[in-house]
């Protein structure tokens, strides 16, 4: 009898408002410890607002999201973070001002462990080698596939349970997203959970175990995502066949 992995992440019926504007309309998922998995539809699907409300930034004004058991809906991105959540955010939002080395101090502001976050800065380093070369030059000055490196390195020095993924491909030319991708499969098989949204559906299915659609708010589909990958649907509407 095969053994089910234990979930790391759930959500059940959660329902998430701007205003009057009703983003999540009841959705529940569950992400086994160790996978990656990968969230895909449209623009304004509510992808973003689906890692923002389990980070904690946008408040579910109803339905419950655990971590490892534990009820999270109702605490403060800080205390999420805490829990062992890291989300890289759509856009980076890197610290411009800052040095590279300075930005990835600030992914572990929450840790008291200066031995292990020395050591899990060279673990960026043998992921990211240009961040090395470029640890003492600002942020801003990065190219846009450096600050994306940035963004997950960043999140990587919390030495998170579970990484949330906003758009990591964005703007990046395709021998960067696939390097990118690479790098995102090193991450989980060092036993990180990974939970990606991302634009490029062919690439986020192919490296992920489980896949959702979303559509205006609702999860529709959910598969393996070998099996969303060959869904006539899901080909004519996210993989362009």
């Amino acid at each position: 009898m095969a053994v089910t992995a234990k979930s790391i992440l759930e959500l059940t019926d959660v329902h998430t408002y701007y205003d009057n504007i009703h983003a999540l309309k009841g959705i529940s998922l569950s992400i086994p410890e160790g996978d990656i998995a990968c969230l895909i539809g449209a623009n304004g699907a509510g992808k973003s607002t689906t890692l923002l409300t389990i980070s904690g930034v946008q408040p579910a004004e109803k339905g419950e999201i655990r971590f490892r058991g534990e009820p999270i809906q109702h605490l403060r991105p800080e205390q999420v973070a805490g829990k062992g959540v890291a989300q890289t955010p759509e856009g980076r939002q890197i610290f411009p001002r800052m040095t590279t080395f300075e930005n990835l101090e600030m992914g572990a502001f929450l840790r008291k462990d200066k031995a292990a976050v020395a050591e899990d800065l060279e673990w960026v380093f043998s992921l990211f080698p240009v961040l090395k070369e470029r640890a003492g030059q600002l942020g801003g000055t990065l190219s846009g596939g450096e600050q994306q490196m940035l963004a997950i390195g960043r999140s990587l020095m919390s030495r998170p349970a579970l990484l949330l993924l906003d758009e990591p491909s964005l703007g990046l030319a395709p021998k960067l997203v696939e390097r990118i991708f690479k790098t995102l499969l090193e991450i989980n098989q060092k036993g990180t959970t990974i939970f990606l949204v991302e634009q490029n559906a062919h690439m986020a299915l192919n490296i992920s175990r489980t896949g959702y659609v979303m559509e205006t708010g609702r999860i529709v589909l959910t598969d393996r995502a070998s099996a969303l990958l060959e869904n006539e649907q899901v080909k004519k509407a996210y993989l362009g066949e």
